[in-house]
């Protein structure tokens, strides 16, 4: 999360395609939140992945512990299961251990070489923010895309129990609170 005076909170959210080097980040002009995160993911997939992997069945997500994709987050997985319903596909998410996310490809490989991009220039609209994002690249050919997302995004939605008992997760045998599986409901929530 970004605050700059003229323009207020600025968040990037993004998705790293590790086998073509390629990215997605969203900034959004509202909270943080896992409604913000899944919507990202759904923008993703709608303008590169589908079109990407038209054969794909699943979808793979790994994600840090914390923050609005965090493995303690209900709203995460609810909007998860909207997304799996949505798109029709399984959704698996193996979240990093808490005090790792350091390690995520995603840091290393998409978000350090847009901090070198934007680095000494002055982030002074929302347009200059998305173009300096956008025309990341690396000589290892990493391409990034980048779209500005203005939704509004409410804090503090509470997920009640039976709610959650509507995701359909699967848990994977190691640390099933990190490593699960969503697959599409036959209903939708």
């Amino acid at each position: 999360m970004t605050f700059i005076d003229e323009l207020g909170k600025v968040a990037p959210y993004g998705v790293y395609d590790q086998t073509r080097n390629i990215g997605w980040v969203s900034v959004g002009t509202d909270h943080d939140t896992a409604e913000f995160a899944v919507e990202s993911i759904r923008r993703w997939w709608n303008t590169m992945g589908k079109p990407i992997y038209p054969q794909a069945h699943r979808l793979l997500i790994t994600a840090d512990g914390g923050g609005s994709n965090g493995y303690r987050v209900r709203l995460w997985k609810t909007e998860l299961q909207k997304l799996a319903n949505e798109i029709n596909l399984e959704i698996s998410v193996s979240h990093l251990p808490p005090g790792t996310s350091k390690w995520n490809k995603i840091e290393h490989r998409l978000f350090s070489f847009i901090s070198q991009n934007w680095r000494a220039k002055p982030l002074v609209s929302h347009e200059v923010i998305v173009n300096l994002i956008a025309s990341t690249t690396t000589r290892a050919g990493l391409t990034v895309q980048c779209e500005l997302d203005t939704n509004k995004y409410e804090k503090g939605i509470k997920v009640t129990d039976q709610e959650l008992k509507r995701v359909n997760r699967e848990c994977d045998e190691f640390h099933c609170e990190w490593n699960y599986s969503i697959k599409p409901n036959q209903h939708k929530m």
